[in-house]
C-alpha cells in the first residue's frame, strides 16, 4: 500500500494548522507503520514541525530501494535506508544491477547522512509446544526463515548457519512467506520454528502469543566471540546489538533464553538520508532537532528503546569501511555543537 500522509503530533491535524508555517516543505519516504523505519521518520517529522524546522509530507509504506534512488536522484528530500543498499547502489549490485556500476556509483555519491539507527535484532524461537528447543534443535525441522527474497531472508539464512551449522535447503527446510501473511504463517502451525528480524517487543511475537507460550533465543556468548560471527557483524549494512534483559519490560508468554541475561545479535543499520545539495542549515537544523529530542524518539514506541539512535561509534553507526555514504557537513555540525565526536571517516 502506498499511502501518503501529512503527519502531526497526535496524526490527526495537518502540519498546516495549529502552528505557524515550518521553513520548509521536505518531502520524505518510510516504511511500513509498525516498523522502526516508519516510527523514526514519523517522530522527525512531528518534532521538527514542532520545532519549526520544517514541515513534511511523507509517504508510507514505501519500498527503500526506491527510495534511496528517489534520494539520490533528488525526487525525495529525505528517507529512512538500510546501509546495506546504499553499498550495492555503489556496486550497481542487487536490486540496482539494472543501474550498473558506473551509474550506482555516481548515484549514491549524491547520498548523504543525518543519523542511523538499528532495526532490531534477528532471533530464533518457537512455541513451546512445538519440537525446536533451541539453536541445536533445526536440523530436519522447517523454519519461517522470511520473505521470498530480499535481505531479512539472507541475513536469517546466515545467522542461522553460523550459530546452528545448519543450511536451508540441506540441514532443515527453509518456508518463506510475504511480510502480510507471516503472523497467520507463525500461528498455524506451518513452521517447526521462526528465524526472522525481531524487534523488542516485536509486532509479530505479540500478536502470535495469542496461540500459545513462545522461547526467543539469543546467540549463544561463544558463538557471538566467535570469528564468524564478528566477521559477520562487520559486514556492510550490519553491525552487532546487546543489551541486558532486565532492562527489557516482561511479557506474558514469552521467555527470551541467554545464558549470561544479555541478548546478543546482528542487527540491520539504517539511516535517515539525504542529498548532498540539501542545505547545511537544514541538515543540521534536523540532526539537531534529533538530538535534543533523542528520548522522544527512543521512547516513541517500546520498540524504539534499543535503536541506537544517532550513534556515531562506526562500531554502532555502520558508516565507514564498505559502507560508502557519509554524513552531511550540516549533520556534523550539529553533533559536534552537541559534543558528540564524529569520526573522519565518516564525514564529507
Amino acid at each position: 500500500m502506498n499511502k501518503l500522509s501529512l503527519l502531526t503530533l497526535g496524526a490527526a491535524v495537518s502540519l498546516f494548522t495549529g502552528n505557524a508555517l515550518a521553513q520548509s516543505l521536505l518531502t520524505a519516504e518510510t516504511g511500513p507503520p509498525g516498523t522502526v523505519p516508519f516510527t523514526a521518520m514519523t517522530a522527525l517529522a512531528e518534532i521538527a514541525s514542532a520545532d519549526k524546522v520544517a514541515n513534511f509530507q511523507v509517504a508510507d509504506s514505501q519500498t527503500l530501494t526506491n527510495s534511496l534512488q528517489n534520494v539520490a536522484e533528488g525526487k525525495t528530500d529525505v528517507s529512512g535506508s538500510p546501509l546495506i543498499l546504499t553499498f550495492l547502489m555503489s556496486k550497481g549490485a542487487g536490486p540496482y544491477a539494472k543501474l550498473g556500476k558506473d551509474a550506482g556509483a555516481e548515484l549514491i555519491g549524491n547520498v548523504r547522512v543525518l543519523y542511523t539507527y538499528n532495526y532490531g535484532g534477528f532471533g530464533l524461537y518457537a512455541y513451546d509446544s512445538a519440537s525446536v528447543k533451541g539453536w541445536d534443535t533445526v536440523k530436519d525441522k522447517t523454519i519461517l526463515n522470511g520473505p521470498p527474497r530480499g535481505a531479512a531472508l539472507t541475513n536469517s539464512r546466515g545467522i542461522l548457519s553460523i550459530v546452528s551449522g545448519a543450511e536451508d535447503g540441506k540441514d532443515y527446510k527453509g518456508l518463506q512467506v510475504n511480510w502480510g501473511q507471516m503472523a497467520k504463517t507463525i500461528s498455524d502451525g506451518s513452521a517447526d520454528g521462526m528465524m526472522l528480524p525481531i524487534t523488542f517487543p516485536d509486532n509479530r511475537i505479540t500478536r502470535s502469543l495469542a496461540a500459545g507460550d513462545i522461547t526467543l533465543w539469543s546467540t549463544p556468548k561463544d558463538i557471538w566471540e566467535g570469528e564468524a560471527m564478528q566477521k559477520y557483524i562487520s559486514s556492510p549494512g550490519t553491525s552487532g546489538i546487546s543489551f541486558d534483559l532486565k532492562d527489557l519490560a516482561p511479557q506474558k508468554g514469552l521467555t527470551i533464553v541467554s545464558e549470561d541475561g544479555i541478548w546478543r545479535s546482528p542487527t540491520t543499520v539504517a539511516a535517515e538520508v539525504v542529498h548532498k545539495d540539501m542545505d547545511f542549515d537544514t541538515a543540521k537544523a534536523l540532526t539537531a532537532t534529533m538530538l535534543a529530542n533523542v528520548d522522544a524518539f527512543l521512547t516513541k514506541a517500546p520498540y524504539m528503546a534499543t535503536t541506537n539512535m544517532g550513534a556515531t561509534d562506526p562500531a554502532l553507526s555502520g558508516l565507514c569501511g564498505a559502507v560508502p555514504v557519509k554524513y552531511h557537513p550540516g549533520s556534523v555540525a550539529a553533533f559536534e555543537e552537541a559534543g558528540i565526536e564524529v569520526p573522519d571517516c565518516a564525514k564529507p
